[in-house]
């Protein structure tokens, strides 16, 4: 199973210079993410995963994102069923985030 990290947990991790800063990889399609995103994070729609695997570090920790949690947890078992070891998937997804760490962000 996979880790699940909370938002303000993420936000606090993000923020702390002398942790290694993780990828944000949002697994969300390009419709959601004109409506909202966490910054700095990468688009990988789940769709793409698969092809996309290569384009993903290895050595820096991820946390994968969706609306929910319930994409990025597929996500992150897939990235973890091709070797990646050091995965997160934010409890609850962009919503939580919004509601946790950024409450002016739109939502849907």
């Amino acid at each position: 199973m996979i880790a699940e990290i909370a938002p303000a947990d993420v936000a606090r991790w993000r923020a702390d210079r002398q942790r290694p800063v993780p990828l944000v990889v949002d697994v969300c399609e390009p419709w959601e993410l004109a409506i909202c995103r966490i910054d700095g994070s990468v688009n990988v729609p789940l769709g793409a995963i698969a092809q996309r695997v290569g384009e993903l570090p290895r050595e820096r920790p991820i946390i994968c994102v969706c609306h929910l949690g319930a994409r990025s947890q597929q996500a992150a078992m897939f990235l973890a069923s091709t070797g990646f070891t050091d995965l997160y998937n934010l409890r609850g997804g962009i919503a939580a985030w919004a509601g946790a760490v950024d409450p002016a962000m739109q939502r849907y």
